[in-house]
């Protein structure tokens, strides 16, 4: 029985929509019968579409980045360390969350500008920090009050270097977290359009600048296609940093390790 609620709910949230996504871009608007490739051909025809799309995967990736090194280090620090004014730190790095984005955005732009850091993809991959790390630290600091203290402190004692501790105990141990930080983050970054337009000028161009205008298009099916290639860019980032996370050293001694008990 929780088998056949489960496949109804993946069914009926994941499957279905997705599928009638992709009827649409294979149809004529209007129509479900009558088979059309015009959406597709739209979607590729959009002279800034493969510009955009790098655009956002390099700026994801950077996101992605400087959310697991401040992640995982603010996160370790409130999961593990007692310090003055702990309480009122976890509650000011909830703040870009629970403030207007639009309010925080419009004085980082101000800042911005004495900086010079508008009109550039830097400018778009700091202000696109606002509304991930918070996500970010929350995602690692339940992961390292599962993880305990103790562990890390018997490495420590073991002779342990940092970087030895990391890589072999805390890499491995919090791979579930980073993989959901990975994804999570990614999809944020991705979908920033309003800060964006602010923060890079209409210099640095997105996909999200090149999709939304396109949702009050009248052509169901080039809105769908733009959709499903909208969607699967977060799917193909995750596939990659999985693959890149395969090759970590942890990783690689995990591998030789069942090689040697196989063998």
């Amino acid at each position: 029985m929780k088998k056949i609620v489960f496949w109804t709910i993946v069914l009926s949230t994941v499957f279905f929509p997705v599928g009638l996504l992709i009827l649409q871009s294979v149809t004529a608007p209007g129509s479900w019968t009558e088979l059309s490739v015009k959406g597709w051909t739209g979607l590729f025809g959009q002279r800034r579409l493969v510009e955009a799309t790098l655009t956002s995967i390099v700026i994801g990736a950077f996101v992605v980045l400087l959310n697991i090194v401040i992640g995982m280090s603010a996160g370790k620090a409130l999961a593990l360390y007692r310090f003055r004014g702990k309480d009122l730190l976890d509650t000011l790095l909830l703040l870009p969350i629970l403030l207007p984005l639009l309010a925080i955005t419009f004085g980082v732009h101000v800042a911005m500008i004495r900086i010079g850091l508008t009109d550039t993809a830097a400018g778009v991959i700091l202000i696109h920090l606002v509304p991930t790390i918070p996500y970010s630290i929350k995602i690692f600091r339940n992961g390292y009050v599962s993880l305990g203290g103790k562990i890390l402190e018997q490495a420590e004692m073991l002779g342990a270097t940092p970087w030895r501790t990391l890589v072999d105990i805390e890499l491995p141990l919090l791979r579930a977290a980073i993989q959901s930080v990975l994804f999570l983050t990614f999809v944020i970054s991705l979908s920033q359009y309003v800060i964006t337009a602010i923060i890079g000028g209409g210099t640095v161009v997105t996909l999200a600048m090149v999709y939304f205008p396109f949702l009050e298009s009248a052509d169901t099916s080039l809105v769908a296609a733009f959709s499903l290639w909208f969607a699967l860019l977060p799917l193909l980032f995750y596939l990659i940093a999985e693959g890149l996370m395969r090759l970590l050293p942890y990783q690689r001694k995990k591998r030789r390790r069942r090689h040697d008990l196989f063998y």
